[in-house]
């Protein structure tokens, strides 16, 4: 999972792709960059935070008011600075692209580019391949005259080429700038305008911080290009059934952002008033409900409604900890829980807890934030999830693509409550996750809850996938 954005206007790109990077820095961790365009590419990126990744200095230079920037965490290749994003492509006109999501056939991808189209590829990143694979197409038509429905036809033919999500900003040299969005939608891109620019971001928070009102989803399928003179073409490149990534709202997502018309505050409010009626059903009866903050906050406080107790924060959370989902490995996501996680003895002690939780993915973090609850006195701890049990590798850009990686793969619900040690386990259902967060709509990709993929994934490709991504990757700088 990463965080785009793309900016094309009448001001300097890099002033307002900037601060909407630190809006989206919650969707990657690892690696930052920009691309701007101004008489030639200028490009700045590298592995860290965009604090760490930009300054002063490099923000100066990098001159144009078209450009696009992005935040990653690595689920294809190891890591490393070469796969940080944008990348730049010199032929045909001047490229740069940035993405998020993950292809299915990555290597099947790069492996033809490499041998058939005899193209070098410096990096294990799909978005080089993605790159790579337009200007294959364009490079077949008359380049005298680049029109947009030239751009949207090569875009046709790469789309055919493609098994998995991809959502896209790229510049395309002295032409304009293009977005685009995978046939189903798994991965999120939104659009706004403000009169004198437009505006490409994963979520809409980035588009509220920086001004821009007119606010709409790139469509499944859809491809937008602004040219030069601020024009606006759009186009259906491809149709298929939508199903936008369920995840996004329970964890990924900001809870301020809206994505496709559906606010995630709103979804987690629901989702905690369906996980209050599976609570109350159990028999559980806490003195207090508690959020694990921050995601659980909004479930949490529809849990303890539904329940008639009291809602506390009971949990303190240091802003300056990483997300420990997405931290590299298990020791680190271990260790980060005591420093991310400090608890309010007065509101806990003598009491009994039920704690509120987004997801268990791997146990290890549950385990030790109840650890941490019963250390300071409680004297139950109950632990609720407002989604249903993670059971099956995602495919499309999140970290957890390994079958092994689940604590529900092969437990029980009763085997995981004694594993993570708390005194009573509630689940989110499957359909409770459906009406949570579509209130009433359909068309999302559960996969990780269910099994059931939305892109064809032959079993040969699942397993190169789960290979790699149980190989080492390279430290963060």
């Amino acid at each position: 999972m990463c965080g785009i954005i793309g900016l094309s206007g009448q001001e300097r790109a890099i002033d307002r792709i900037y601060p909407g990077l630190l809006a989206l820095q919650h969707r990657g961790q690892d690696a930052a960059g920009a691309a701007t365009f101004d008489d030639g590419f200028q490009l700045k990126k590298g592995n860290g935070l965009v604090f760490n990744v930009f300054n002063a200095k490099n923000i100066e230079r990098l001159n144009g008011n078209t450009g696009i920037g992005h935040v990653r965490y690595p689920t294809v290749g190891a890591g490393s600075a070469e796969d940080a994003q944008p990348f730049i492509i010199t032929a045909p006109y001047g490229i740069a692209l940035a993405h998020n999501g993950n292809l299915v056939n990555f290597y099947e991808l790069k492996k033809d580019l490499v041998e058939n189209e005899l193209r070098y590829l410096n990096s294990n990143c799909d978005a080089e391949v993605i790159l790579n694979l337009i200007s294959v197409e364009l490079s077949k038509m008359d380049l005298k005259k680049m029109t947009p429905e030239k751009l949207f036809t090569a875009l046709r033919m790469v789309y055919k080429r493609l098994i998995g999500s991809y959502a896209v900003v790229s510049i395309v040299a002295n032409k304009g700038l293009l977005a685009f969005r995978d046939p189903r939608g798994i991965k999120p891109l939104i659009m706004g305008s403000n009169g004198s620019s437009f505006c490409f971001a994963s979520e809409s928070v980035a588009l509220d911080l920086l001004g821009y009102h007119e606010v709409t989803d790139v469509r499944p399928g859809q491809a937008i290009f602004i040219d030069t003179e601020s024009n606006c073409h759009a186009t259906q490149v491809a149709t298929s059934e939508k199903a936008a990534c369920i995840f996004e709202y329970v964890y990924f997502a900001r809870p301020d952002s809206v994505i496709d018309g559906i606010g995630v505050y709103e979804a987690r409010l629901r989702l905690g008033e369906e996980l209050g009626k599976i609570c109350s059903e159990s028999g559980i009866k806490p003195d207090v409900v508690m959020p694990i903050p921050d995601t659980a906050r909004g479930a949490a406080l529809m849990v303890a409604d539904a329940l008639g107790v009291m809602h506390r924060e009971g949990l303190i959370k240091n802003r300056y900890i990483h997300r420990t989902f997405i931290m590299p490995t298990q020791e680190k996501r271990i260790e980060a829980v005591r420093l991310k996680l400090n608890p309010i003895r007065s509101e806990i002690k003598g009491k009994d807890i039920l704690l509120v939780d987004d997801s268990i993915v791997r146990g290890n973090t549950s385990r030790e934030i109840i650890s941490l609850v019963r250390s300071v006195g409680a004297r139950k701890v109950y632990y609720a999830l407002y989604s249903p049990p993670l059971r099956f590798p995602c495919v499309y850009g999140i970290d957890m693509q390994t079958r092994g990686e689940f604590i529900a793969q092969d437990k029980s619900i009763e085997e995981i409550r004694r594993s993570i040690d708390a005194d009573a386990l509630v689940y989110q259902t499957e359909e409770g996750l459906i009406r949570g967060v579509g209130a009433g709509s359909k068309g999302f990709c559960s996969a990780c809850f269910t099994g059931v993929y939305p892109t064809e994934i032959p079993p040969a490709l699942m397993s190169r996938i789960e290979a790699d991504r149980m190989a080492p990757k390279v430290s963060e700088a």
